[in-house]
């Protein structure tokens, strides 16, 4: 038993873990000098949660907008294109857009339809195949199975510990990870069976064992009366370590890395709950833009997606519910941005999906497989079969510089 599926039968954590996973990985993968990876730079960062790529960038120019979404269509952020506008949090990264290092894709998704599930969404997404992984008949990510692909690479794994933890960032050696704003409401028969589980499996039980230990002290401190703690400043401090960590190994001879944001479920008050996921999402770009300098960051390309849209329509919580199509961001000097991609399909009700949707009219995993190709020129036929089994690539969309 895996620890996904044992996730998923904890009654009613499954959403919100899905959204704001126990374990998150900072992949990283360099070259020992015989890999033909060059100076090319591949960061790749999930959004775990479901972002909302209709409130990332927001066909303003359309007048059926402010009738799907009447409190979540204001205000009107920085023009993009003249019908496209950036959400108004990540204003900072227009700098990026004007210089040409920030893009979007606009109406993709992954295979995925209909269920609506964090875990198998998340699943197929990382998996990078069609709509088998739910099952369990592949079990290794589209990134693993690049490496796998490229001779000569060396892969780390990180896994960051809570908000307080800048040591462990230091170096590759992998640790536990806990969230703090992820409460783990188990019962005691299930704190039993994560111990169960995970007993000979000295990484998760420990990760598991300081997960539980830290739900038991956060509930003791509420019956005492205490007010839990403010985690907005921890969870920016967080993510902070996380994009230095990355930077300083991009900086040295680490060519890939991969990590998660999460926080993007928003079911209710989409307004106020994503502005923490935008601001972290911001920062990412522009402190690795930073960190890395103008000649390593020309060379580097950021490609964030996530696991599946969110309804056209926002809901009577001023949220939005689990949807299709989605959009991803790209960023990085590398990038031949400034410009929305992807082919719109438009906000008329009959062109939704299942009239509730944003129809995807892209597979997700083609632009990422065509940014491989074009950074490591990797044999498109060994991307279709091996990479992301099944897929079909199309014409190439021009990613790059």
């Amino acid at each position: 038993m895996d620890r996904r599926l044992f996730l998923k039968g904890l009654t009613g954590t499954a959403c919100s873990l899905a959204a704001h996973p126990l374990m998150t990985t900072v992949t990283l993968a360099a070259s020992d000098g015989s890999a033909p990876l060059g100076d090319h730079r591949l960061v790749v960062v999930i959004l775990r949660g479901g972002m909302d790529g209709l409130d990332l960038v927001r066909p303003s120019g359309d007048p059926l907008l402010a009738g799907y979404r009447p409190t979540l269509s204001a205000p009107q952020g920085p023009d993009l294109t003249g019908y496209f506008s950036l959400n108004p949090m990540l204003a900072g990264l227009m700098p990026l857009w004007q210089a040409g290092q920030l893009g979007f894709v606009h109406a993709t998704s992954t295979p995925y339809r209909d269920h609506r599930s964090h875990f198998d969404g998340q699943d197929i997404l990382e998996a990078g195949t069609g709509l088998d992984m739910p099952d369990g008949s592949v079990r290794d990510g589209w990134l693993n199975r690049m490496l796998q692909a490229v001779p000569g690479l060396r892969s780390q794994t990180a896994f960051a510990i809570g908000a307080d933890s800048a040591p462990v960032l230091q170096g590759p050696a992998p640790v536990s990870n806990w969230q703090p704003d992820v409460r783990l409401d188990l019962s005691p028969q299930s704190r039993l069976l994560l111990d169960h589980i995970y007993h000979d499996d000295a990484l998760f039980r420990e990760a598991a064992t300081e997960a539980v230990s830290l739900t038991e002290r956060m509930d003791l401190a509420r019956m005492n009366g205490a007010a839990p703690p403010t985690v907005d400043k921890g969870r920016l401090a967080e993510t902070d370590r996380l994009t230095d960590f990355a930077a300083e190994r991009l900086r040295d001879d680490t060519r890939i890395a991969a990590f998660s944001l999460n926080g993007w479920d928003t079911h209710r008050n989409q307004s106020g709950g994503s502005t923490l996921p935008l601001q972290r999402l911001e920062r990412v770009v522009l402190r690795l833009a930073d960190q890395l300098g103008p000649q390593i960051w020309g060379k580097t390309l950021l490609l964030a997606m996530t696991e599946f849209g969110r309804t056209v329509a926002e809901n009577g919580t001023r949220g939005t519910d689990h949807g299709t199509g989605g959009a991803m961001l790209m960023a990085g000097g590398a990038l031949k941005g400034g410009q929305v991609m992807g082919r719109w399909p438009g906000l008329d009700e009959a062109a939704l999906y299942q009239r509730r949707d944003l129809m995807p009219t892209s597979d997700v995993r083609a632009w990422a497989a065509w940014a491989m190709r074009g950074m490591y020129g990797l044999d498109r036929n060994l991307l279709e079969s091996s990479v992301f089994p099944g897929l079909a690539m199309g014409s190439d969309p021009g990613l790059l510089a």
